[in-house]
């Protein structure tokens, strides 16, 4: 499999055992090209370091032969460069990973990077929007845009979003044989996992709505969400769009695509939804992360329980 067009420079056995790597992600861990793309990435800043950091292009000898002050070397400089503490964090995480699996593989050994301390990425609390305030934001994204079948493209979207707890990834990465004609979709996420989600009218019919408007011919195999130009719906498109939405309706900065995805979870949550549930709708492969969803509205969490626990009952 081709690594990204992603400039890095390193020995012939080294890159060979990088497309091995490479491989065995798409194969048996089930990647997808967005985990591909960045776990190649991380690999290629580290080995464009190390060309600097060694004068010389990295080989397997010499990547076995890396000591713990290398790789701390590597967050010095990413830390230098600005990057975030979650960044580097992602970073020292797809280097081990390439490391275990080069050992396993009895290609590379190198116990050194199971020494080095990563710093531990803040954990942030979800901020979604209030229910009115998503409401709102729904039926306001249509005013920001001049053309009509892209005001009902975005309303649709949001929708999804909203309605149905997508990440902006999963939505963009529909066709049109992909949109839900009845009260359940499938969606495939993180690591090609798929999941079953329940569908609202109201989410479908913005969908219909916004086909039935859109200039360029609905084909099962195209892009359901596409630009001017007719291609797939770039994510930094979605995020201008969102930003003047804020914008118009008075909303934090926090009020991203990505929000409206906690918002889905928070109310759910709120309204007596079980973490188990939420978890599976999410695709969250550990409740751990779903879990952060109750910091969000403790109040609301503890009046559910309060009103629907037998056991917290006066006699």
């Amino acid at each position: 499999m081709p690594l990204p067009l992603i400039l890095f420079s390193c020995a012939p056995d080294l890159e060979a055992l990088i497309g091995d790597w490479r491989a065995w992600l798409a194969a048996e861990k089930r990647s997808s090209k967005h985990t591909l793309d960045a776990y190649s990435r991380d690999l290629a800043a580290f080995l464009r370091f190390l060309t600097d950091h060694l004068g010389e292009r990295p080989t397997l000898a010499r990547m076995a032969d890396l000591e713990a002050a290398d790789f701390r070397a590597y967050l010095a400089v990413r830390t230098q460069e600005g990057l975030s503490r979650t960044s580097l964090a992602r970073a020292m995480s797809t280097l081990r990973g390439f490391f275990k699996w080069a050992d396993r593989a009895g290609t590379l050994h190198n116990p050194a990077i199971t020494t080095v301390r990563t710093p531990r990425p803040p954990r942030h609390v979800p901020r979604p929007l209030a229910e009115d305030e998503a409401v709102e934001a729904l039926s306001a994204a249509a005013e920001i845009q001049d053309e009509p079948w892209m005001a009902a493209r975005d309303v649709a979207l949001f929708a999804l979003l909203y309605g149905c707890g997508l990440r902006l990834g999963e939505a963009l990465e529909l066709n049109v044989a992909n949109q839900p004609l009845g009260d359940t979709m499938v969606i495939t996420g993180k690591g090609n996992k798929q999941r079953l989600l329940p569908v609202l009218p109201l989410v479908r019919d913005a969908i219909a709505a916004y086909l039935d408007q859109r200039p360029f011919p609905p084909l099962p195999e195209s892009p359901l969400f596409i630009g001017a130009r007719g291609k797939r719906l770039n994510p930094g498109v979605v995020q201008r769009q969102m930003r003047r939405l804020r914008v118009l309706l008075g909303l934090g900065e926090t009020t991203t695509p990505h929000a409206l995805r906690h918002s889905f979870a928070t109310h759910l949550l709120a309204k007596g939804g079980d973490l188990r549930t939420i978890q599976e709708l999410l695709g969250h492969s550990s409740l751990s992360t779903t879990q952060r969803y109750t910091q969000v509205d403790s109040a609301k969490l503890i009046a559910v329980h309060t009103a629907s626990h037998p056991r917290d009952h006066k006699e």
